[in-house]
């Protein structure tokens, strides 16, 4: 059984405190090796600075000489409560395409805003994709609040700034907390710079959200990665999977028998959500792409079907041209037949046109010659969550839902 995690996804305008937030949660549940605490602390002398928690994160030299987090990067740690694997998603437009990836894993969301800048350009479009991705379990963080001498006021007034933004978008966070990621303040524990603040420290947050994709409880959904000699090969996205058990393969819609299950060199009599195994059919006629499904429950197969995208490149994209479209291991041409809406997601504003340009996000119709495999993204993620591929470079990422 794979171990279940919360994973959540931490956005916000660059320079508002993601990477030391990060740094100090880890720091905080004592998820640092002390070398790795030292290392920092050699590191941050040498360039003159005070101890740098976002340099637990970005410890990559170019990282530290610029400042910034240059991917999206997954970490771990843990509270009494459960396990966590943080998404790091960064903030430059030119890194969309990496936040992308990260957030669309994410079951809860924490939006970081600067207690002295307030809400900027970047935070509005990162709360727009944590609505695009339905999250609902959201924290919002005031972080920097020593910049402005842990004044309720301001913290007051940037809440009420964010409360304004987000209700636009229809979301509505758990918690808005006022913290302090330097100096540690709400971040573990309670401190008297904020005792006008009775709400929880953000792991107490954390802590009382659920895991939303039971992923071993739902349908089995098992993409085929390949064929080797008579074994077929894939990753289990969801459900499980048992010897003898009647599977159905779409989109070809064939009935088959399973006769063995492999991981590795080990025989299974029963496989689940996560394990990456070979099977032996009954049957061997499979192909790359296909789907293995539980029998009494399947998805949609479908030759048309509406979704959103967010357009990551440079190069525009219209109606009737052809993009490739990447789900699992299903990759096929398909064509915008029509634009529903279009959006920017800076402004939030809609636009009118048949032209998807960088940052916009669309509600498109697509068509296929060839029938797709696919769900509804808040009913199993992986299936319902897919790439656009244009001269082999990621272009857009989208859902369905």
């Amino acid at each position: 059984m794979i171990k279940e995690y919360l994973k959540f996804v931490i956005v916000g305008h660059v320079d508002h405190g993601k990477s030391s937030l990060i740094g100090r949660l880890l720091f905080d549940t004592k998820s640092i090796p002390q070398e790795k605490i030292d290392e920092v602390k050699t590191v941050c002398e040498a360039l003159g600075k005070d101890f740098e928690f976002s340099y637990l994160m970005d410890y990559l030299t170019e990282e530290r000489e610029k400042n910034i987090t240059i991917d999206t990067t997954q970490t771990f740690f843990k509270t009494k409560q459960r396990d966590y694997v943080i998404i790091d998603a960064p903030g430059h437009k030119e890194f969309l395409k990496n936040m992308i990836t990260g957030s669309s894993l994410a079951e809860a969301a924490i939006l970081i805003v600067d207690a002295d800048e307030g809400i900027k350009e970047q935070t509005k479009r990162h709360a727009y994709l944590l609505n695009l991705l339905n999250l609902k379990q959201i924290i919002v963080v005031i972080n920097k609040m020593d910049l402005v001498d842990y004044q309720e006021k301001r913290f007051k007034e940037v809440e009420q700034e964010v409360i304004t933004h987000l209700n636009k978008l229809n979301l509505k966070p758990n918690y808005i907390i006022p913290i302090s990621a330097k100096n540690g303040d709400n971040i573990a524990t309670k401190d008297n710079n904020l005792n006008w603040f009775q709400g929880p420290t953000v792991l107490d947050a954390l802590d009382s959200f659920t895991n939303q994709f039971q992923e071993e409880n739902l349908p089995l959904r098992l993409p085929v990665q390949d064929i080797y000699e008579d074994m077929v090969v894939g990753r289990i996205e969801s459900g499980k999977i048992e010897k003898n058990q009647e599977i159905t393969i779409l989109p070809s819609n064939v009935s088959n028998k399973v006769l063995s299950i492999k991981k590795w060199r080990e025989e299974l009599d029963l496989a689940s959500y996560g394990h990456s195994i070979g099977l032996k059919l009954d049957d061997i006629q499979v192909k790359r792409g296909q789907i293995i499904c539980d029998k009494d429950n399947l998805p949609q197969v479908v030759n048309n079907f509406k979704a959103t995208i967010f357009w990551m490149s440079s190069n525009e994209i219209k109606v009737n041209e052809i993009v490739s479209l990447k789900i699992v291991t299903q990759e096929q041409d398909v064509v915008i037949k029509k634009i529903h809406k279009l959006m920017d997601s800076s402004t939030l504003e809609e636009i009118d046109g048949d032209v998807i340009k960088e940052t916009y996000i669309a509600e498109v119709e697509f068509k296929s010659d060839k029938p797709l495999v696919i769900e509804n993204y808040n009913k199993i993620p992986e299936m319902g969550r897919f790439v656009l591929i244009q001269n082999e470079d990621i272009v857009a990422g989208g859902i369905i839902v």
